[in-house]
């Protein structure tokens, strides 16, 4: 009989104590679904608390605060995203005001009767220039969207930089000599191969090219060398008013080193550079080196010749 009693004596403690560890989560697992409801409420990504010290409801709470966590992470990112988005979208709005209404301005001065032929002739040449330019840009808008939506088509084949950037460097001869810059040009012979897309090249390129004629003050250096595994391409030109502050932001597609967005944004071109860079594998640095503001892109070698 007394073993009888101690044994119900023993499991009346077992029961008591179970009952108290059960009330002791489910108070706990209470805590943390009205801290949940409250999150969900206030909208607030603070991490949730135990109330009570429990190895497995521990777990369950640290896996809901991850999740809270991704959220509060993924709500950063919108709101990122829809500030970078309204931006862009004055960005665009002025970038395609500024030619339309010169455009606009000058089909006005044309209705005059008392131009002269060479008037006229002037006239026509400067809006079919800001047409052009207007063409240019929305081609841009376009570019950037595909390759945003993984739409732009990106070969991988073995490239010639060399033979890619000496021509193009010929056909801008015209536009290299009346940019009042002084001109560089140190294109290694003998370079190998590297992987990425001609067309993509020469997209990447002629942007790089244009960037600097546009923005450039001083000089222009047009370089292709070879370092380690990768082939270099280096266009340097002299800094103007860009500052350290502007410079982890040129690839920016919002990106103009003019406060005021009175010339024309610089960040469309480079942003493009960029996108087609990364698509083709490659690496795209930009910083500024004593007044000179330099953007170097690192090719992976697809082998010797």
């Amino acid at each position: 009989m007394p073993l009888l009693i101690l044994a119900l004596i023993v499991l009346g403690a077992l029961c008591v104590g179970l009952g108290i560890r059960v009330y002791a989560v489910e108070r706990a697992l209470r805590s943390a679904a009205g801290q949940l409801r409250e999150r969900e409420k206030t909208g607030s990504s603070a991490r949730i608390l135990m109330a009570a010290p429990n190895s497995s409801a521990e777990q369950l709470i640290s896996a809901v605060n991850g999740l809270l966590e991704l959220r509060q992470a993924e709500e950063a990112d919108y709101c990122r995203r829809e500030k970078a988005l309204r931006q862009q979208i004055a960005n665009v709005s002025h970038d395609l005001r500024t030619p339309l209404t010169s455009i606009i301005g000058y089909l006005q001065l044309l209705e005059g009767d008392g131009l002269t032929p060479g008037e006229r002739e002037e006239y026509l040449s400067i809006i079919e220039g800001r047409a052009r330019a207007l063409q240019s840009l929305i081609g841009s808008f376009y570019d950037l969207s595909r390759l945003d939506g993984g739409e732009y088509p990106i070969a991988r084949e073995r490239v010639d930089l060399y033979a890619i950037l000496s021509e193009l460097v010929a056909g801008f001869y015209n536009d290299l000599t009346a940019s009042g810059l002084d001109v560089s040009v140190d294109l290694a012979e003998g370079l190998p191969l590297v992987w990425g897309d001609a067309a993509a090249v020469l997209r990447v390129f002629t942007n790089l090219i244009r960037n600097a004629l546009e923005h450039g003050v001083g000089t222009l250096s047009i370089r292709l060398y070879r370092a380690g595994d990768t082939v270099v391409s280096a266009f340097s030109n002299g800094a103007g008013g860009l500052t350290e502050e502007d410079v982890p932001h040129v690839f920016d597609r919002s990106f103009t080193s003019d406060k005021n967005r009175t010339s024309h944004n610089a960040g469309l071109g480079l942003a493009i550079v960029k996108a087609l860079a990364e698509q083709m594998g490659c690496r795209t640095e930009a910083s500024l080196e004593g007044p000179e503001f330099v953007i170097r892109v690192f090719w992976k070698t697809a082998g010797d010749r």
